[in-house]
């Protein structure tokens, strides 16, 4: 292989790394999409109802933004893996929270939802190689980031307002 071949082919390897990684991180935002709507569906609270719809329109406006950047690279924005079509861990128990109608109990399962999305983001900047997307998933990665801790605010806010 001529030196040529070889940039092409190592191009070819690293975009569809890039490619892999960023349909990781469309599967974790809309698992944050779908376990945020579910919340909001459910939640008794009309202010944690709407941060739960905003935060839902959040992450698939970010699913947009993914796609479409795997759409420039060249390849296809669908999920091919096995990943795809199945919530990741930390969404798993949101179902049980909802019934419990303990505002702490969704917010805990909407942090550990966010604790997934905030994992994923940051190895996907370890791998990540080009500038475009490195750009696009760190200022992703600011707002998830945001997401997070203010879900976690709220859930320890809720925690001590029922211990009184």
């Amino acid at each position: 292989m001529n030196a040529r071949n070889y940039h092409v082919a190592a191009t070819e390897i690293d975009r569809d790394a890039t490619a892999d990684t960023l349909r990781h991180l469309i599967e974790i935002c809309k698992d944050g999409e779908h376990g945020f709507k579910t919340a909001a569906d459910d939640a008794k609270d009309g202010e944690l109802k709407v941060l739960f719809l905003r935060y839902s329109k959040q992450r698939a406006s970010f699913v947009r933004e993914l796609e479409a950047h795997v759409v420039d690279l060249g390849c296809d924005a669908k999920e091919s893996g096995s990943v795809s079509g199945s919530l990741h861990r930390g969404w798993f128990n949101l179902r049980a929270a909802l019934t419990s109608n303990e505002p702490h109990a969704v917010l805990a399962e909407c942090e550990r939802g966010e604790d997934s999305a905030v994992a994923a983001y940051r190895e996907a900047l370890e791998k990540l190689t080009d500038a475009a997307s490195r750009d696009l998933v760190s200022r992703q990665f600011t707002t998830v980031l945001a997401t997070h801790d203010d879900v976690r605010a709220r859930r320890d806010r809720a925690i001590a307002s029922s211990k009184n």
